[in-house]
């Protein structure tokens, strides 16, 4: 049996594109210290791995320099660490690759969470916020592992076909993660044929709203790039609005994660 989220989808009106610019506008008012604060989670976790990327590099480049100098003899052509060395290229794009996919996953679970926040300050349901990483627990790292992956191959395939299909696909992916945070249960294919449903249905609206909130939420690099901290959360605040006015939700009663 379908899940009633694919209903309400289809049932779906159109959005007045004004009003969730300024409810979005209200709503921050109210959030933007929430907001400032979950940047920060997800920056205090992102910052250690952006460390890890880069200290491989310098150590490569270091021993690069080392094997072409003729003033060092502890390194011969044998040398099979190197810049160019295989086994060392292999291993630092492996991390790489693990590192992406922990940090998506860090910050798709926290922004799930900032979802429920927006949800909870908006309606005044009087729930209890809960932890950053509620929806990691239970299964939920899991899952949310798994919607990283799901995501990243999505734009990696939109990507390799001449970009142009990374526009449209850009819309259902931005939808994945209010999405899950206020479907938990369902499934991971569910929640990625549920956001590609609605970003077809309403594609247009979506993309405008994305593109101004990102274009507003810049404004915070003129503070010297401090102030990124603050309005990074506006780029969620519409895509919360246009779900609650698409979708909707059917009881003021938490969502457990």
């Amino acid at each position: 049996m379908e899940h009633p989220i694919f209903q309400k989808i289809e049932d779906s009106k159109k959005v007045d594109f004004g009003d969730m610019l300024t409810f979005s506008y209200n709503l921050f008012l109210k959030i933007w210290k929430q907001g400032a604060m979950h940047t920060l989670v997800i920056m205090i976790f992102v910052i250690p791995f952006i460390i890890l990327v880069y200290t491989p590099i310098l150590f490569m480049v270091y021993t690069t320099d080392r094997y072409y100098d003729p003033y060092y003899y502890d390194y011969g052509p044998e040398y099979p660490f190197g810049f160019d060395s295989p086994i060392f290229f292999i291993g630092w794009l492996l991390l790489v690759f693990v590192l992406i996919f922990v940090m998506q996953s860090v910050a798709l679970g926290v922004n799930a969470h900032f979802y429920k926040v927006c949800r909870i300050v908006d309606m005044e349901t009087g729930e209890e916020e809960g932890g950053y990483f509620d929806f990691f627990k239970n299964g939920g790292f899991m899952k949310i592992f798994v919607l990283s992956l799901a995501t990243f191959g999505i734009a990696v395939a939109a990507a390799l076909l001449c970009y142009l299909p990374i526009f449209y696909v850009m819309v259902p992916l931005q939808l994945i993660v209010p999405i899950f945070a206020f479907n938990p249960k369902l499934s991971v294919n569910e929640i990625i044929k549920a956001a590609f449903k609605l970003g077809h249905k309403h594609w247009i609206y979506v993309f405008g709203l994305a593109l101004i909130a990102g274009n507003v939420a810049q404004l915070g690099i003129l503070a010297c790039f401090v102030g990124i901290i603050f309005t990074a959360c506006i780029t969620y605040l519409p895509i919360y609005y246009f779900y609650k006015h698409t979708i909707g939700f059917d009881t003021p009663k938490a969502i457990e994660a």
